[in-house]
């Protein structure tokens, strides 16, 4: 968990935080909360939004393949949900977050790759009203993990050299789809001819997308079916970077510039509710 540093004038006047839930990358085969870069975007999340940013792991393929991830996933927010607002039924359950300045009424959920695809998945699952009495204010996809067994013209276009290239996507795919499934499992590919309607995702969404990822064209074509079925989508795309490029190079000039559309982004749902 990551807290901001509030002026004295600002603790003392019981101010409230926004929430933001991070999952991080790694083709759901590598990564960990507890990686440098991870723990960099958190902190320049917490500090900057400002907000109280939660980072969770989850279970990682080949040893527990998909959908290990996003049943972690779920199964992490509805222990935020009680840590938010307790359960009036359970009296061993005690709504810390609240108590240290947590806002139930503006949670966000987010993350970077394969954790954008398992935000997509909670958006699916949740939407806005499936954490109830904690309400979801929004969803934030960094370069989430979509991916397709026909080729796209952006894969195709991808050097062998790249932070995320045909091979590795491949051997990433590979390792964390059930035995004997393809890239158009609905798990990986939201468009898929097996995947449900994007009609059941709801709540506001950001999309950030590389200009240079592999998967760009999967993730710009997913924000304009989603926009075609009426959700509340904004994509930014950052020309001429790779996939990761921000959970990469968090201290970067680019990734100040992600931070800023994220909250751009979290306190427009604040200037609306006022």
């Amino acid at each position: 968990m990551y807290r901001p540093r509030l002026g004295p004038g600002e603790a003392a006047k019981g101010r409230r935080l926004p929430v933001l839930v991070y999952f991080h990358g790694g083709g759901f085969c590598i990564g960990s909360y507890a990686w440098p870069t991870s723990h960099a975007c958190c902190l320049r999340f917490a500090d900057e939004l400002p907000a109280i940013v939660l980072s969770f792991d989850y279970r990682l393929a080949p040893e527990h393949r998909i959908p290990a991830a996003h049943e972690d996933a779920s199964t992490a927010l509805l222990w935020l949900r009680d840590r938010l607002v307790a359960p009036s039924d359970d009296d061993d359950v005690h709504a810390w977050l609240a108590d240290s300045g947590a806002d139930p009424g503006r949670l966000f959920v987010s993350g970077d790759s394969a954790g954008g695809n398992i935000t997509h998945h909670m958006a699916a699952r949740f939407r806005a009203e499936g954490l109830s009495p904690v309400r979801i204010s929004g969803y934030v996809l960094l370069i989430p993990a979509f991916d397709s067994k026909t080729p796209t013209q952006s894969e195709l276009l991808t050097t062998g050299t790249a932070h995320l290239s045909r091979d590795l996507a491949e051997r990433y795919s590979r390792l964390a789809l059930p035995v004997g499934a393809n890239k158009d499992h609905p798990l990986l590919n939201p468009l898929g001819p097996d995947s449900p309607g994007l009609e059941a995702v709801g709540g506001r969404m950001l999309v950030v997308v590389g200009g240079d990822d592999m998967l760009k064209d999967n993730q710009v074509r997913y924000v304009d079916q989603m926009k075609a079925v009426g959700n509340d989508v904004e994509l930014v795309v950052f020309p001429g970077k790779e996939h990761g490029f921000f959970s990469r190079s968090p201290w970067s000039e680019t990734g100040t510039k992600v931070v800023r559309v994220v909250g751009r982004f979290m306190h427009r749902d604040a200037d609306d509710s006022a």
